[in-house]
């Protein structure tokens, strides 16, 4: 057996730890780029960390999803500003685009000479600016991945930027920080979660190292995910939501995703839907529809039991069959009242154009098995 499992070069968990930006970026540079949401205000608390600890700063907004316009803007404030160290606090576009800033910075050219699927696809071949990701939401696991997802509206479609290089320095995973979301955003989010450690422990690519991280982050959504869109307030759940999505973007980082998010780059590139509304939209009809076409073409193989145990895990019943998984998370999405794909102007019109790209995304490399298009077009018709 051969595997590898990388990841940021330090991770801080728990209550607070976001206060600790300040000392670890002073140790970095001297003035920092601070990535945000739409509303910087949010991130006063930094501000303030970066402060005392005797860094200047220019701050950098991503006002919707991150695109490759807006991230060459950003790439172009850093130089001018001198930054020397970059610091992201937000939900996945916002860490993305920190990673995307703190790489372009250094290497030259255009990103699309870096671009999967519709870019050249070189290879950075310099260090990004020191990269600290502080997530505010329970989702990405963005904070410890090494690609960052950005949108071409030329293209219409979501893919990566991709370099073992682009791993944070440091990612602070501070629970306190997602008190305030809203319940649809935590439900989307932490669906989003729930998937990346899902996907990634049925994956071909899976290894002794990742799947217990996975085991684990299943029990914990399992358990704490309607805790935390019940009440926002619940610290245990928002721990634990907390970890699923740190759990996810290690097991994904190294054992790699599945159809859900085969479907999702495409999806959100062409349509205005959320990240994880897609996820949560899809990762019920894409279950059933693994275990169906493993059970007829890989009745033996070991993905197979991989979503057995999963269903167990996410049932907490020692008997449960694959086929209850998909039944779980079908209801927990409705539980949840995640909205359809149909919700977003999506109809069957578009499928050819859908699956198409998604059978080319790289997401989908990671499936347990190959689906085909008619298997692909049977998930959408089921998520409308």
């Amino acid at each position: 057996m051969i595997f590898e499992f990388a990841t940021a070069g330090q991770i801080l968990f728990g209550a607070g730890v976001m206060r600790e930006a300040g000392p670890l970026a002073a140790r970095m540079g001297k003035r920092a780029l601070v990535v945000t949401t739409d509303t910087p205000e949010r991130a006063a608390g930094l501000f303030e960390a970066l402060q005392a600890s005797g860094l200047t700063y220019d701050v950098f907004p991503i006002l919707e999803e991150p695109t490759v316009e807006r991230i060459q803007e950003g790439v172009a404030l850093a130089r001018t500003a001198a930054c020397d160290v970059v610091l992201g606090i937000g939900g996945g576009s916002v860490l993305d685009s920190g990673k995307a800033i703190a790489a372009l910075v250094t290497n030259p050219g255009d990103p699309l000479d870096y671009l999967e699927v519709i870019g050249a696809g070189k290879t950075l071949a310099a260090p990004p600016l020191p990269y600290i990701a502080i997530p505010t939401t329970a989702g990405t696991g963005a904070e410890v991945t090494r690609n960052a997802v950005l949108a071409s509206t030329e293209h219409r479609v979501k893919v990566s930027l991709r370099s073992p290089l682009m791993l944070p320095r440091a990612a602070l995973v501070d629970p306190e920080l997602t008190y305030s979301l809203p319940p649809n955003v935590t439900a989307s989010t932490g669906m989003d979660a729930l998937t990346q450690c899902l996907e990634p422990f049925v994956s071909h690519a899976a290894s002794p190292l990742t799947d217990p991280l996975c085991a684990d982050g299943l029990k914990r959504a399992a358990r704490s995910l309607r805790r935390a869109c019940e009440n926002g307030s619940d610290a245990e759940a928002r721990a634990d939501m907390c970890l699923v999505s740190l759990f996810g973007g290690l097991a994904l980082a190294n054992a790699k995703l599945g159809a859900v998010h085969g479907f999702a780059g495409p999806l959100g590139g062409m349509f205005p839907i959320p990240h994880g509304v897609a996820c949560a939209a899809l990762l019920p009809h894409v279950m059933a529809a693994n275990i169906n076409a493993l059970k007829k073409r890989q009745p033996d193989g070991p993905a197979l039991r991989r979503y057995t145990e999963a269903a167990r895990l996410l049932t907490g019943r020692d008997d449960a069959a694959a086929e209850d998984g998909a039944a779980w998370a079908r209801d927990l999405g409705a539980a949840l009242a995640i909205p359809p794909l149909s919700a977003f102007g999506i109809r069957a019109e578009h499928f050819p154009e859908i699956v198409d790209k998604s059978a080319r995304a790289s997401s989908m490399k990671g499936n347990p098995i190959t689906l085909t298009p008619e298997e692909l077009a049977a998930i959408l018709e089921a998520a409308l």
